[in-house]
């Protein structure tokens, strides 16, 4: 699964011991994240995790974007509670794509956990006919014609 990551500052060490803890789920699976928080949970975990823009100068859009082209499967996105103060349009482009696509989000780590225990059992395999051209499905389907990568 393709799963991507953005954590607002005063989120990053809670994403960073939540990664910590699901280190091993994660790991199997092709992870990115805006900036500071790829950089922050790749020295964290040791996971290989794809670092895009940070967040305010483009990350959120470059995910919005792959979002719209079914290119992630699920969503982590620790967000901050003070109320901001003024709309945010990336942040609402954002989930309203994860709605449309129908890609699963988290913006908390309980609903965090109950996606990874989902994806660790099986239960987003449904994303492999919506996402058929991810890496990780490609990998997927040549393990199970007995294609050596």
């Amino acid at each position: 699964m393709e799963i991507a990551i953005i954590a607002d500052d005063t989120r990053k060490e809670l994403m960073t011991q939540f990664c910590i803890a699901y280190c091993g789920i994660l790991s199997k699976h092709n992870i990115c994240a805006t900036g500071k928080t790829a950089a922050v949970l790749a020295d964290a975990t040791g996971l290989k995790i794809e670092q895009l823009l940070p967040g305010s100068n483009g990350g959120e859009q470059q995910i919005t974007s792959r979002i719209a082209y079914n290119e992630i499967d699920i969503l982590l996105y620790f967000r901050g509670t003070n109320p901001k103060p003024k709309f945010d349009e990336a942040e609402y482009h954002l989930l309203r794509m994860c709605d449309v696509h129908n890609v699963p989000v988290a913006t908390n780590i309980a609903t965090a956990e109950v996606l990874i225990r989902a994806l660790e059992r099986g239960d987003l395999d449904w994303r492999e006919i919506v996402n058929p051209r991810s890496e990780y499905n490609r990998r997927k389907r040549r393990a199970a014609q007995g294609i050596k990568t």
